[in-house]
């Protein structure tokens, strides 16, 4: 019997490199480089769906077209025929990655509004995947549409896995944001957040802050991030701190954090224990900031 992971959110046309104003059109987004590196690194007895909210226009089609021909599901996708996807580009700036977005017009924005589609798209997962970006594109009853499902799938056995993914030029302001992501994570299994992120508007002053915070809401299972400093995986009986291994060239970090979930989370549903997916996760991310854009050949993390 396949077993069925469900991931939201909004996949986007991603411009990257720019050496010379010349760029590499692809096709990512949060919530959908965590689907891609779950695909990769399961087997055949595990589907991933992604769900969101596409036009009728070319790169709609091709988006469609791009999941399908790697093997994640589509049949939950919604056609909004006077919506299109939204577009960015990444480029370098001081050593830094730097983003302009294009979303007014995202289809993804609506990905929610038909309640009985959304309660489908849930149906029968054994994980089911979002962000803090899949809250913040949707309008407020959108956001209570959303969860209300999510809290449906959780009451039938899904697992539910968030990352917090902060970026608060997505929200009206900082009480709103802050207020529903800590309402979010509290209906959550496995929360991911990133510690630099988290702190500026919490107040946490180490990690091991974050991750007591998230456990307080009743959170099963956090996993805090740090970029190249160590990760902590919190349980209410259990710590493990896991540095990445040194060395890893930092070509495009794009992507790094989605496919550090992706690694992480097929572990856990595969049987690992907290460190070796850990492990596995930074693995994952370790070689995804050697390659540019935030989707990499799955090959390469199959290991």
């Amino acid at each position: 019997m396949t077993r069925r992971i469900v991931s939201i959110g909004e996949c986007m046309i991603e411009m990257s490199g720019g050496e010379d104003r010349t760029y590499r059109l692809g096709y990512a987004g949060d919530t959908l480089n965590t689907a891609w590196y779950l695909r990769a690194l399961l087997g055949k007895d595990w589907s991933v769906d992604y769900v969101t909210a596409l036009g009728e226009d070319r790169y709609s089609n091709d988006i469609r077209a791009f999941l399908d021909d790697n093997g994640i599901g589509t049949g939950h996708i919604q056609t909004i025929p006077s919506r299109r996807p939204g577009l960015y580009m990444i480029h370098q700036e001081k050593g830094d990655r730097h983003f302009t977005y294009w979303r007014d017009q995202s289809a993804a924005k609506l990905l929610a509004d038909d309640k009985t589609a959304l309660a489908k798209a849930v149906e029968k997962a054994e994980l089911v995947y979002f962000s803090g970006i899949t809250l913040a594109i949707l309008a407020p009853r959108a956001r209570g549409r959303l969860l209300g499902a999510i809290v449906k799938a959780r009451d039938n056995g899904a697992k539910i896995a968030f990352d917090t993914n902060i970026r608060p030029a997505l929200w009206t302001n900082q009480r709103v944001m802050t207020g529903v992501l800590t309402a979010a994570a509290s209906l959550c299994d496995i929360v991911l957040p990133t510690h630099s992120d988290e702190a500026p508007l919490f107040g946490d002053k180490t990690i091991d802050d974050t991750a007591d915070r998230y456990l307080e809401l009743g959170v099963e299972e956090v996993v805090v991030k740090d970029g190249s400093k160590d990760a902590l995986i919190a349980t209410a009986h259990e710590r493990v701190r896991l540095a990445p291994k040194p060395g890893a060239k930092v070509v495009d970090a794009t992507g790094a954090g989605d496919s550090f979930n992706g690694a992480y989370l097929s572990a856990r549903l595969t049987g690992k224990s907290l460190g070796e997916a850990a492990e596995a996760a930074h693995r994952a991310a370790g070689i995804v900031i050697g390659h540019k854009g935030a989707l990499v050949d799955p090959k390469l993390v199959k290991g």
